[in-house]
């Protein structure tokens, strides 16, 4: 396989970010987070991030063109020759068609679609459970990592708040979002024969063998 282009897709909380960092590390790729090659566009000054930096300063949505213009700057770089792993884009089907022209045109191609599937429950579960030290931000989790004293830091003893984003109403509209916008992804990835489906609410580590297994088997039969 002369290139391993993959884009990362799931629902919020649905532990993208965790393997992601796992799978860049097993295949060696360059991990494209929008939100992050965006940042770095405007703080390069680049053209395409001064043009950014105008929408953002604004408080207005970057324009698709634009975005996709940063991230094919970013694969073009000697790094990401052989393959990337992308998150965080495209969030709605025309996004995706536009993102597969301008591949085409570069002669590059989505090697597969990863979607880390969670239920709308359980991603309200694993949200809304965390909870953060107002003084140092150190991050705990109800269930899956309770501290020593109920609603106290184990550092510095500061007390622990429920950030607004990690409230179950705000979850839920974060997910209605997703649903409307980004769920048809889905759809229309399978239609093109390149979506793999994984388990999100088994364990992170099951998830990851599942993931690099199935990249595993996408690479030997390119060679057959």
């Amino acid at each position: 396989m002369a290139e391993l282009n993959l884009i990362l897709l799931g629902p919020p909380g649905a532990g993208k970010g965790t393997q992601a960092e796992r799978i860049t590390e097993d295949f060696n790729l360059p991990y494209i987070a929008t939100g992050n090659i965006l940042r770095a566009a405007v703080a390069e000054g680049t053209p395409l991030g001064v043009k950014a930096k105008t929408f953002m300063d604004a408080g207005a949505l970057v324009p698709d063109d634009v975005i996709i213009g940063v991230i094919l700057e970013r694969i073009a770089s000697g790094d990401a020759r052989d393959g990337f792993l992308l998150d965080g884009f495209p969030r709605t089907v025309p996004q995706a068609e536009a993102l597969a022209t301008e591949f085409e045109g570069l002669g590059r191609s989505l090697t597969a679609v990863l979607l880390i599937d969670v239920s709308d429950d359980e991603v309200v579960r694993r949200l809304s459970g965390r909870r953060v030290s107002a003084k140092t931000g150190r991050v705990y989790h109800i269930e899956f990592d309770p501290p020593k004293n109920e609603g106290v830091c184990d550092v510095d003893g500061s007390r622990l708040i429920q950030r607004d984003d990690d409230k179950p109403e705000t979850i839920k509209k974060r997910l209605a979002v997703y649903h409307e916008q980004t769920e048809p992804l889905v759809a229309f990835y399978s239609e093109l024969g390149i979506l793999r489906r994984f388990d999100g609410a088994r364990p992170p580590a099951e998830v990851h063998d599942h993931i690099r297994a199935q990249i595993a088997t996408l690479r030997l039969e390119d060679r057959i």
